[in-house]
């Protein structure tokens, strides 16, 4: 008698991210709830972190996202973040979502729901039904952003009850395909600088007497993937957003608070944890599309090539990454549930790397094999984020 495969366990090096406790979904349904809101979020708990508590008398809030910056790094580096270092932390540490990558982020935080269920499931994804990938990153309008991701976000539900909605972030995303999917029904304010986005942020919270007003800053995630985490430009970019944070606190308006989260941590990754998947024929025979990013990869086969393909990719990669297929990956609960209508965006094959390893793509995809730093899959440092937070004089 022949006995099917055994689904691989999630190896204890990786985490399953506990949507619905505590995760990047649970804080936007938190402040707006805490602001009077009305969220609705399906079976989820609207505020299962506690914000209201935290946030008790406050009537203006302001959320600040500092792309890269994981739970982690912020523990190490207290003596050039102090400000940061010194912020409450009202529930501990929170977790990224899977992917942890910054599309997969963004959108959770802005919908506050998991990824199986906003669409938005990894950085490059199939399109199904054509022969082509979106990169999130470099979307405009196709596909359409509300049919993509067509769930509404709390930033709808917080304008709908009467609150002064804002984000505050670089104007190159401003109308992008993924600021549409992940800050729809809020205003869109510009930034140039970091100290546009202090300014802008402040200005937001002011703005009226029930305000919701959130900030995004990219710089600290761009510099460590070209330099390097704890590089000589790495530890400058923290002091920056350290210093960033710094006048937001001290700006703020006595009755407001300020949120200050991240999408994902990073880690380096040497030379010697590459797999240079252009190099390895065996596992690109039968592949269709190559998705994903360097840490998540979604493998998506030929027809009838599917099992064959996650055979072999699991006996290949070995202790380098956990392989499963799409079915398994979805019952493993890494994306929280799926809605049937968007599984077909994730890959015939799930590889999630363990350790510091990436597997590349150098023809490909040049220019993200040659990064110094990643993220996307599900260790400990990729997933930590920080929840951390600051109020006025008036709620002390």
């Amino acid at each position: 008698m022949t006995h099917p495969p055994v689904t691989p366990a999630l190896p204890a090096d990786l985490a399953v991210p506990d949507y619905g406790r505590s995760t990047l979904a649970d804080v936007l349904p938190g402040v707006a709830t805490a602001l009077g809101v009305p969220v609705h979020r399906g079976d989820l708990p609207v505020d299962p972190l506690g914000l209201t508590a935290a946030l008790t008398g406050a009537r203006r809030v302001a959320v600040l996202l500092v792309d890269g910056l994981g739970a982690d790094l912020v523990r190490q580096h207290a003596d050039i973040a102090p400000t940061l270092a010194a912020l409450a932390s009202p529930a501990g540490d929170l977790s990224a979502p899977c992917p942890s990558t910054t599309p997969v982020s963004l959108t959770t935080l802005g919908t506050g729901l998991p990824p199986g269920s906003h669409g938005v499931l990894g950085f490059v994804t199939a399109i199904p039904g054509a022969e082509g990938t979106l990169n999130h990153t470099q979307w405009a309008d196709d596909p359409d952003p509300r049919v993509w991701q067509s769930q509404r976000t709390v930033f709808e539900q917080a304008a709908d009850a009467g609150v002064a909605v804002t984000t505050v972030a670089p104007y190159l995303y401003r109308g992008s395909g993924l600021s549409d999917a992940a800050y729809r029904g809020s205003d869109y304010a510009g930034t140039v600088s970091a100290g546009d986005l202090a300014a802008g942020l402040l200005q937001a919270v002011a703005a009226g007497p029930r305000t919701l007003a959130y900030g995004y800053t990219p710089e600290l995630d761009l510099t460590g993937h070209v330099r390097g985490v704890d590089s000589p430009a790495w530890r400058a970019q923290l002091s920056l957003v350290d210093r960033l944070v710094e006048q937001v606190v001290a700006g703020l308006p006595d009755d407001a608070a300020l949120v200050v989260t991240a999408d994902h941590g990073m880690l380096d990754v040497p030379g010697h944890t590459r797999l240079d998947l252009d190099e390895e024929p065996e596992l690109l025979d039968g592949v269709r599309l190559l998705a994903g990013e360097p840490r998540a990869r979604y493998v998506h086969a030929v027809p009838g090539a599917a099992d064959d393909l996650v055979q072999r990719w699991r006996e290949a990669l070995g202790h380098r990454a956990w392989v499963v297929s799409r079915d398994e990956a979805f019952a493993s609960g890494v994306f929280g549930p799926v809605d049937d209508a968007l599984a077909e965006r994730v890959g015939d094959v799930v590889a999630l790397a363990r350790g510091t390893w990436a597997l590349i793509a150098t023809r490909r995809e040049p220019g993200p094999s040659r990064l110094a730093a990643y993220h996307g899959s599900l260790t400990g440092v990729e997933l930590a984020i920080p929840l951390l937070l600051a109020r006025g004089r008036a709620l002390d």
